[in-house]
């Protein structure tokens, strides 16, 4: 598609692509140890899109998807990476997925719990991070189990041992990091979940800005840049997502 200015105008309204970030997910976002500056194929591809408009870039950056997604909701970010989910379509148009995420069970190790299917038992508590994708979805599926919510999904198996909670929910990466720092945990086998994870922009912005975004996240899965991004960053536990279809 052809940038016009009605286009750029559309995407960047201040003069900058502002671009919300999640340091909350670390398959797709990080903080640089050293520098603090964030990192990853979120921002890789933030500034990417940038670079196709023509404009410079603000990074916003937040701690949890819940915020993420607020602030794009809001059009305090012009454009977001978050999981798809109807509850957050409301106000976002998503393109489809980039990259897809495996959303995992862990428990202590001496945890009756053998399997993903015996999570959903009255009386059982599960631990997710609030507003995440695995809160959304799990409030939405689990009809014995009782959802609990942490700050931040980096906190989840943190507030999970603190509160006594049966199961953690999340990212498998986060997931398997934090068992290995604690130990006593493991990870149930296989997942509950596989998470979208897409861009999107505020729904105010017009289809034209949408058609633009959702052909450059197949653009960049064709090209190769999102497979790269993830090798480059050493991301375990997620795979670039299949090419959509042209409507």
């Amino acid at each position: 598609m052809t940038v016009t200015p009605e286009l750029v105008a559309a995407f960047a309204p201040t003069g900058v692509l502002r671009a919300s970030i999640n340091l909350g997910n670390p398959i797709l976002a990080h903080a640089d140890p050293a520098t603090g500056q964030p990192g990853g194929v979120s921002v890789d591809l933030a500034n990417a899109l940038a670079q196709r408009l023509g404009v410079g870039i603000a990074l916003v950056v937040f701690d949890t998807a819940g915020k993420s997604v607020q602030a794009v909701t809001d059009e305090r970010a012009d454009v977001g990476f978050f999981a798809v989910d109807p509850l957050r379509g409301a106000g976002i148009a998503f393109t489809a997925p980039y990259v897809l995420i495996e959303g995992c069970y862990l428990v202590r190790e001496g945890s009756p719990i053998q399997a993903n299917d015996e999570v959903d038992r009255d009386g059982r508590t599960v631990m997710v991070g609030q507003g995440s994708a695995y809160d959304l979805f799990l409030s939405r599926e689990l009809k014995h189990a009782t959802v609990l919510r942490a700050p931040s999904s980096p906190a989840v198996v943190d507030t999970f041992v603190a509160q006594g909670a049966e199961v953690a929910a999340g990212v498998k990466q986060q997931l398997e990091a934090d068992a290995a720092r604690i130990g006593g945990l493991r990870l149930l086998p296989g997942r509950f979940m596989v998470i979208q994870q897409a861009m999107g922009l505020p729904k105010g912005r017009g289809g034209e800005a949408a058609a633009f975004l959702a052909r450059f996240v197949e653009d960049m899965k064709a090209a190769g840049f999102v497979a790269e991004a993830l090798a480059r960053h050493r991301i375990q536990g997620a795979s670039v997502a299949p090419a959509q279809a042209a409507a």
